[in-house]
């Protein structure tokens, strides 16, 4: 693989995973030779760079004035999370039908993990929230993976990652209700019940939408 490519995909990776979580503020100014040092490449690197997360919407650019972290808003955070609804019940369904016996292993493997951090988290240990939304996403995606569309998978990560970015700006966990409804989308999911392994997962999303605006 060219290196350049390499490059360039790492740095987009390292500075998208610094606005979801928060390490770079909504609003922020990006200021090409400052970034350049701070993630170790070329400024040509980083306005193309930017450039592909302005077209994927986590970077806003202006036309004189450069480039700038995109804001948040509730609207924004409402729309993200239908559009999430729409691909992700749709891809569970399909996956539903498609899936094999690895499909199945490895959504119990992803589930088993997410289930004992979320247990942690219950009993009030809050030291790894990063790893949690990890293993949150390594679940979701888990559920949707057999649905055959590389093009779905690619354009359900982006929407993710944008809900995701809502959802570190508060950092709270919905307790309980969230780990149930994991717990039931597993287990609809497995038993091939694809009615109500979608009609929770859509109340999931809608639940996590509620909580995070109530708190922005």
């Amino acid at each position: 693989m060219d290196n350049n490519i390499t490059v360039g995909s790492s740095t987009y990776e390292k500075i998208k995973h610094d606005i979801i979580f928060g390490i770079l503020a909504p609003g922020k100014k990006l200021k090409l030779n400052q970034l350049k040092e701070e993630y170790n490449a070329s400024v040509s690197t980083m306005r193309e760079m930017l450039n592909r997360l302005a077209s994927d919407g986590f970077v806003h650019a202006e036309e004189q004035r450069g480039f700038f972290v995109a804001s948040v808003s509730s609207d924004d955070l409402t729309e993200i999370a239908n559009l999430r609804i729409l691909l992700e019940c749709h891809a569970l369904e399909t996956s539903i039908a498609k899936g094999d016996t690895e499909w199945e292993g490895n959504l119990v493997a992803a589930h088993h993990k997410l289930h004992l951090l979320e247990q942690r988290m219950l009993a009030g240990d809050e030291t790894e929230k990063e790893t949690w939304k990890r293993y949150d996403w390594e679940f979701h995606l888990a559920l949707i993976q057999a649905c055959d569309s590389n093009n779905l998978l690619r354009l359900h990560r982006t929407i993710y990652d944008k809900y995701l970015r809502y959802q570190m700006l508060i950092l709270t966990h919905r307790g309980q209700l969230a780990v149930d409804e994991h717990k039931q989308i597993f287990d609809a999911s497995l038993a091939r019940n694809t009615n109500i392994a979608v009609e929770v997962l859509a109340r999931h999303i809608r639940k996590g939408l509620e909580h995070t605006i109530a708190r922005m």
